[in-house]
This record gives C-alpha cells, sequence and structure tokens, in this order.
C-alpha cells in the first residue's frame, strides 16, 4: 500500500502529540522526570532493536559530539515534560517552536525570516501573565528552555548526520539521552514494573512519542521535500492543543488561541518562503 507521504506525517504528528498527552498522565504516579527517563529508556531500546546502529571508523573523535548531541536529547525531554507538567500542552508546543523558528532566523540574512520570529514572539508576548488567569511563569520558562534545547538539537543534528552512518547518530543520541536521565527513573522502579497500567503506559508513550513517528517521518522524508514537511510541522500547536482538550481536558483562552495561531502562521510562513535546500 502507498500512502501519500503527507499522510504520514500528519499520522507522526498526532502521534507524538497524543504520546506526550497520554505521559502527562503519568506524572501523578512516577513525576516528570521519572517518566521522562522511563520513557527515553523503552525509546532507545526500540530505536536500538530497528536501526543496529554503528560506531564510525573515528568515533573518538566523534564521542563529544555524540555526548553533546545525547545530553541535548535528554534536557529537550526533561524540560519539555517539566513545562508540560506545569502548563497547557498546546503552549508549550507553541513556545517551544521558537527554536527551531530561530536557528532558521539566525541561519539566514533575510529580512523575512526574521520577520517570521519576530511574529512568533509577538504570540509569546500574548501569554504574558495578565490578571488571574496567568499561567505558571516556571513552567513558561522550562518551555522557552525546551525551545533553546530543541535549537540545539537542529544544529548538532547535521553534523551528527554526516558523521555517523543511517540513524546511528540519533539511536547513540537516544541511548545517552536515557543513561543521563535513567538516576530519575530509579525512584518510581517499583511502581512502574508492579503496575501493568503505568508500565503499559509507558511502552504506548515510547511507541507513540519515538517508533512510530521516527519510522513514518523517515518514509516519507524520501518522498516529499523540505518546504512541504515544514509546511505540515507547523499544524504541530494545534495538534497539541487538540490532544491536550482529548486525553487531558485542557482549554485555551482566546489570547492563548492566538498565541497559537501567531506561531503556527509563523512556523508555516518560513517553510513556505525558504529557499530551497536539499532535504
Amino acid at each position: 500500500m502507498n500512502v501519500p507521504p503527507p499522510l504520514m506525517v500528519l499520522t507522526a504528528i498526532a502521534s507524538i502529540q497524543i504520546g506526550s498527552a497520554l505521559a502527562a498522565q503519568l506524572f501523578e504516579t512516577i513525576g516528570a522526570l521519572g517518566t521522562v527517563a522511563w520513557r527515553l529508556s523503552l525509546a532507545a531500546l526500540f530505536l536500538l532493536a530497528a536501526t543496529r546502529p554503528r560506531l564510525p571508523k573515528d568515533w573518538r573523535a566523534a564521542l563529544p559530539s555524540i555526548l553533546a548531541f545525547g545530553a541535548v536529547i535528554g534536557t529537550m525531554n526533561a524540560l519539555f515534560y517539566m513545562a508540560v507538567e506545569r502548563v497547557p500542552l498546546g503552549i508549550v508546543v507553541t513556545i517551544e517552536f521558537l527554536g527551531p523558528l530561530g536557528v532558521a532566523a539566525w541561519r539566514s540574512t533575510r529580512w523575512l525570516d526574521r520577520a517570521w520570529v519576530a511574529l512568533a514572539l509577538l504570540g509569546v508576548a500574548l501569554l504574558a501573565p495578565i490578571g488571574a488567569s496567568a499561567l505558571d511563569p516556571v513552567g513558561l520558562l522550562f518551555a522557552a528552555l525546551a525551545g533553546a534545547a530543541w535549537a540545539g538539537f537542529v544544529l548538532l543534528s547535521a553534523p551528527i548526520a554526516k558523521r555517523m552512518p543511517g540513524n546511528s547518530g540519533l539511536t547513540f543520541g537516544m541511548g545517552i539521552a536515557a543513561l543521563l536521565t535513567l538516576p530519575f527513573g530509579i525512584a518510581p522502579a517499583a511502581i512502574v514494573f508492579t503496575d501493568p497500567l503505568t508500565l503499559g503506559t509507558l511502552i504506548a508513550v515510547a511507541l507513540l512519542s519515538t517508533a512510530i513517528p521516527f519510522s513514518l517521518e523517515f518514509q516519507a522524508l524520501k518522498r516529499m521535500s523540505a518546504t512541504i514537511y515544514g509546511t505540515l510541522i507547523a499544524l504541530e500547536p494545534g495538534a497539541a492543543a487538540l490532544a491536550g482538550a482529548w486525553v487531558l481536558d485542557e482549554s485555551l483562552t482566546l489570547r492563548s488561541f492566538a498565541a497559537l495561531l501567531c506561531v503556527s502562521t509563523a512556523a508555516l510562513g518560513q517553510a513556505l518562503t525558504a529557499k530551497q535546500t536539499p532535504s
């Protein structure tokens, strides 16, 4: 069956956000950091089995980059879950999008790319605390730092991909991220292994957040342009808001919805007006 690549990307987006929403349901049981540790560990095992990674011949020279890549993955996921623990999922993803948008503007000398980032910043400014409905400032800070870590992930991905065969770089990076966060998973280990519901949810989160979208996007990117992919990814904040409403019963205020719309429009505009480069 020849599935259209855009449909595969849309399915991947839905899978990631549903996985994030399910992960939030585990916070009361094993905590945000415990959820991160076990989700990354299971995801690393899935990737290890699927990709069978190989180290490059100059692995000693590549080791610092691999370690940094793993640290960024672990930090990005930990900050993201710590933000979702305090702020609605759709808003967290909206703020986090500033990371890759900022990288695009920094790499470009065109005023248009910077204009898209300015629009995204306007959207985030709409989330500034006003009145009794103010959002948790610590959660907003975690979301912003997660966006910075996402920017680091974008910047490190290209050199890692050049040095590592196939998808070995991502697999090793995920393994390092799992090892770095594993200490936070020791305390709730007893609950994980004695409560089938918790373990089953963690497995579902690892599959939905990593294995399924990774496989779908990997196949889709072979048959679609970077512009179309970037256009579809602009839908992610909206998908996160829908997942939060459906799974976590979260709702967005009018200001929050306007912020989400600004950031999504900025991401869409950046993708459609970007200079054509190899994906």
